[in-house]
């Protein structure tokens, strides 16, 4: 018997061995979790986007610089599989978890199970709608609110001097997500001081370049008249240009259109003319995201919120960033 539970002990050690072995070598890291890294578990929405692309490539090489343990997840924009990952990365005993929802709504059960389990989490780029904040340390992103507002704003001085209705359409980013909530009322609090101004069509293109042309070549068939086309991101807008252009009109002057992103592809068509302004939303948060998971994984304090500064661009300013764009 004692022989028996000497072999079951042994073959368990090994095992275990096994186990923390491949859970350190996973993302590619140096050192792992026996060497004392922070290991970071990271649930990703997808990849919808060049803006989602450059936002990934940020924080796995941001992780490898700070000597940090990624585990990383790519929900492809379903919020199930994000709560998966979530609670993936919590029986792992991950150190400290990010994600980006996928929608604002619906964490508030798993998050309380990584509370439970003393893992610590951070919220990037998007927000939640949960009342309770103890769930999340901290969020760090943009103010999608004001990147409506700048856009709104950039509309009502290029058609300031118009006298008669101003029709618009909408690109809405993924339903429920805060950036497509957010820019929306942006957006629509600007231009609710001037009735001139209305959104004749809105409607989700997903974020994704194939769903803004689709949605745009029905908004060109239902509406006889559009003078501005907002997209919430540039991989809508540039879909919508495929549409626009197939249609015989000119994008640009014949359509204007206001976009939020200044990815490269996005600041080219700025640059063509073919976007008129782009409101900036800095993906390369890696860097500040690795400086939060180190002092949050330290218990200590930080801020409860952290925005990124970001401008706008038009087409000479897109001209003269084109050349160093990282993104």
């Amino acid at each position: 018997m004692n022989v028996l539970k000497k072999r079951w002990a042994a073959a368990a050690a090994a095992a275990a061995g096994l186990v923390l072995l491949t859970a350190c070598g996973s993302g590619g890291s140096s050192g792992g979790s026996a060497g004392g890294a922070v290991t970071l578990g990271f649930a990703q929405v997808g990849a919808e986007s060049g803006w989602r692309t450059a936002n990934t490539k940020s924080i796995q090489e941001s992780a490898k610089s700070a000597g940090i343990e990624l585990k990383f997840s790519d929900a492809q924009q379903k919020q199930e599989n994000q709560i998966s990952a979530i609670r993936s990365y919590i029986q792992q005993k991950v150190k400290v978890i990010a994600f980006s929802p996928v929608v604002e709504s619906g964490w508030d059960t798993v998050l309380k199970e990584a509370k439970n389990a003393n893992i610590p989490v951070i919220l990037t780029d998007r927000a939640i709608d949960s009342p309770d904040k103890s769930l999340y340390k901290t969020f760090l992103g943009s103010d999608f609110v004001a990147e409506g507002k700048k856009a709104g704003e950039w509309l009502t001085k290029e058609f300031g001097s118009a006298t008669g209705q101003v029709n618009i359409v909408e690109l809405q980013g993924t339903t429920g997500s805060a950036p497509a909530n957010d820019r929306k009322k942006g957006f629509a609090d600007v231009i609710a001081a001037d009735p001139k101004y209305k959104i004749v069509a809105s409607q989700t293109g997903e974020f994704t370049r194939a769903k803004g042309k689709e949605v745009m070549e029905a908004f060109l068939k239902s509406q006889p008249k559009i003078d501005v086309l907002y997209a919430h991101n540039d991989d809508m807008a540039l879909g919508a240009i495929e549409a626009i252009e197939a249609a015989g009109k000119v994008p640009g002057k014949d359509i204007k259109i206001v976009s939020v992103d200044a990815v490269k592809d996005g600041m080219q068509a700025l640059a063509d003319g073919k976007i008129n302004h782009i409101v900036e939303c800095n993906p390369l948060l890696g860097p500040q995201l690795m400086d939060l998971v180190k002092k949050v994984a330290a218990g200590e304090q930080v801020p409860a919120r952290i925005e990124t500064k970001e401008t706008e661009f038009d087409q000479a300013a897109a001209k003269a960033a084109l050349p160093s764009r990282q993104y």
